[in-house]
């Protein structure tokens, strides 16, 4: 999949954005980096999804003290995954599920992209009621969330659909589809759009389903969509330490990044901030570590993952 990725950059006194379009879709996932001054070392390689909903925990390494001390680098989900996978990387933010397939890795303590109810940022979107759907195209950029639609379907819907993935464009998913999973900035793009506007008349006429609140209706436990993860050998008390600094200036500078991304989303500010601090969840407490075991559990109950394996802690693998 990583052929379909296309990349730009652009360059400016302040910053550079790199924007990463997906070959044939409409839209663009923005992702705002400070990068003036950025040295790359050889210790620590981190790859970060490029989503809203990921700048917060990446802040303090993108504009704040810790600027410049591990090497970036920014994709969709699933090649967050591989990369990770092929060694390429030392540190990623996987999707949750892919904890469960790949072999040795540990989770950083206390973080992650979770949601207690709701999320506006995982979508289904059925031309018909999910009871009547046979078709579903998925956001081919995802994993966690093509294995919670699963679920799901089996699980709470009681439907066998068949999927296939597809590329994050709408209108062309559901030509071929009953129903489409959009996932990240365009789900959220489709669910904040200004009420006259064109993708509101579509949605008037389409059934429209928010998975995390589909999954706490079955579950009553929040949803874990992603999780730092590296090897351990990598793993010190110092870059536990730097994670949960980044996390704690971005959870200060949210005005900010709300505001960046309200120019690139031509969505409001107000409206982002709201998603960053009502919607997602940054913690991996005790609530959402056993929404993250039953995700898993569901999972191999009905073949999606072989197992469902133990979830280690760096804390619990960590190096002095």
């Amino acid at each position: 999949m990583a052929e379909d990725l296309e990349f730009e950059r652009f360059e400016g006194n302040e910053r550079f954005s790199r924007v990463i379009r997906q070959a044939g879709a409409r839209g663009a996932l923005l992702y705002w980096v400070g990068f003036r001054g950025l040295r790359k070392v050889k210790s620590l390689r981190i790859s970060i999804v490029q989503y809203l909903n990921t700048a917060s925990l990446v802040r303090g390494f993108t504009h704040g003290p810790l600027k410049g001390k591990y090497e970036l680098s920014f994709t969709v989900p699933s090649q967050c995954a591989e990369a990770l996978r092929m060694g390429t990387v030392d540190v990623a933010i996987i999707p949750a599920i892919e904890y469960q397939r790949i072999e040795g890795l540990v989770v950083l303590p206390d973080l992650s992209i979770a949601s207690k109810k709701s999320v506006r940022s995982l979508l289904l979107i059925s031309k018909k009621p999910i009871k009547d759907v046979e078709r579903i195209a998925l956001d081919r950029s995802s994993r966690s969330t093509q294995a919670l639609t699963r679920i799901l379907c089996a699980k709470r819907w009681q439907i066998e659909p068949e999927f296939f993935e597809a590329k994050p464009n709408l209108e062309e998913m559901l030509e071929t589809a009953d129903a489409a999973l959009l996932i990240g900035d365009p789900a959220l793009r489709f669910a904040m759009n200004e009420t006259g506007s064109h993708a509101a008349k579509v949605a008037s006429n389409l059934f429209v389903y928010d998975l995390v609140e589909k999954w706490r209706g079955l579950t009553s436990l929040p949803a874990v969509l992603a999780v730092w993860a590296g090897r351990p050998e990598v793993i010190t008390k110092e870059v536990v330490h730097d994670f949960q600094e980044s996390l704690a200036f971005g959870l200060q500078h949210l005005d900010e990044i709300s505001e960046e991304a309200a120019a690139g989303m031509n969505l409001p500010a107000p409206e982002l901030r709201r998603y960053l601090t009502e919607n997602i969840d940054y913690r991996l407490d005790a609530e959402n570590l056993q929404g993250l075991r039953r995700y898993f559990d569901l999972a191999a109950e009905i073949g999606i993952i072989e197992k469902a394996r133990e979830i280690v802690m760096a804390e619990e693998a960590v190096k002095v």
